[in-house]
């Protein structure tokens, strides 16, 4: 057995935990903006989730991107020109949605 396996899996089995965390931590951001999109969108969770998948294809930036655009928006009111016409548009489609129990709009 060469000495150098040791460490080549070890090495392997890092890289590996670091693209866990990323991915952890990636998913986070994307379930507090969608979060964010629900509540201001006033759109259901799946419509959400379609919302910031729609900006993503369409705007051509990456999902985890437009959802930390989102979550800046929401701290300071800030976005790019692009990423909000497509969010609003998106947001047209999808939405607002009727929160249950409450009266019909007119």
């Amino acid at each position: 057995m060469p000495t150098d396996w040791g460490s080549d899996q070890v090495f392997e089995l890092q890289e590996q935990v670091r693209q866990l965390k990323e991915a952890v931590v990636s998913h986070a951001v994307v379930d507090q903006a969608i979060g964010m999109i629900v509540a201001l969108g006033r759109v259901a969770p799946d419509q959400g989730w379609l919302v910031l998948k729609e900006v993503s294809q369409h705007t051509n930036i990456k999902l985890r991107n437009v959802a930390e655009t989102v979550l800046i928006w929401g701290r300071t009111g800030v976005m790019q020109p692009e990423i909000r016409a497509a969010l609003e548009d998106c947001l047209d489609r999808h939405g607002p949605t009727q929160v249950p129990g409450s009266p019909p709009e007119r």
